[in-house]
């Protein structure tokens, strides 16, 4: 059942029903995305989601914002040039861990180091569901996927840290379970002017899920529940309580000049203009 909030967003499409699999997190994540933007009455035609390709990368089909369906891993860079030209758009950049930190690992970096005004969503789901299974950059140790049969000698990024590394104004981080915390850090992080990032832990039923003896989604949503401990918490938590466990909320939240707006006084120096 679909909303009216919802569904003023969704695209007359021939497309529905939609690609993803039964169970998969993205529908939530997506859901979380729309509220967000339905809060803050943004102008649905100021709006362009941009992606990239996968699971995640499919969300702009459905959604009726301007939107652009780039090649893999080029979301970012696709999103700065239109940045530069319209710096009054809001740019939303759905992607997901292997299009967002393999392929498209050096946009990432240098998008959070220039610090461009745009909202960055990484759908997590530690494994590339689109293309059957492999690991990805962000796949836990140990784990297995369809190119590590016998489990992953990888050690994964950690998403958020990587963004805070680079530059990143805004970083945050929430799960599927925790969907009220997501919508909250998109809203905000909407509002933010630089580059934000948020990771949504979300579950892949059809590839991580199997590969790694989950018996069904309601167990893999429990384990984001069961693992995910809010950050004052975690405050309080030492290293051996956190073992295993990751932090959701707000993780990183400062200011630093926006580039497009430093380009365009750059430019108008350059002009003779002062």
């Amino acid at each position: 059942m679909i909303s009216e909030k919802m569904r003023k967003y969704l695209r007359p499409t021939k497309k529905f029903p939609h690609v993803w699999c039964p169970g998969c997190g993205i529908g939530t994540i997506m859901g979380a995305i729309v509220r967000a933007i339905d809060k803050l009455k943004l102008d649905a035609d100021k709006i362009v989601m941009v992606s990239g390709i996968g699971c995640t990368s499919r969300m702009p089909v459905y959604l009726d914002f301007n939107t652009l369906h780039t090649t893999h891993g080029r979301a970012l860079a696709f999103s700065t040039g239109l940045k530069l030209a319209r710096p009054e758009l809001h740019i939303i950049v759905v992607t997901g861990d292997g299009d967002a930190c393999a392929i498209g690992g050096n946009h990432f970096i240098h998008s959070a180091r220039r610090n461009i005004e745009m909202t960055m969503i990484v759908v997590n789901n530690s494994i590339y569901g689109m293309t059957g299974g492999q690991v990805s950059p962000t796949t836990p140790y140990q784990a297995y996927g369809t190119t590590a049969k016998l489990g992953n000698i990888e050690r994964p990024f950690d998403i958020c840290d990587l963004a805070i590394a680079a530059g990143a104004i805004y970083v945050g981080r929430a799960t599927c379970y925790h969907s009220t915390l997501m919508e909250k850090l998109v809203y905000d992080a909407l509002q933010k002017d630089g580059f934000s990032v948020i990771e949504a832990i979300a579950q892949c039923p059809t590839f991580f899920g199997r590969l790694n003896d989950f018996k069904n989604v309601v167990e893999m949503v429990n384990w984001q529940k069961a693992n995910a401990v809010p950050v004052k918490k975690a405050e309080k938590m030492s290293s051996e309580e956190l073992e295993g466990k990751f932090t959701i909320g707000l993780l990183h939240d400062v200011d630093f000049p926006e580039y497009t707006n430093l380009y365009r006084k750059l430019m108008k120096r350059a002009q003779g203009g002062g």
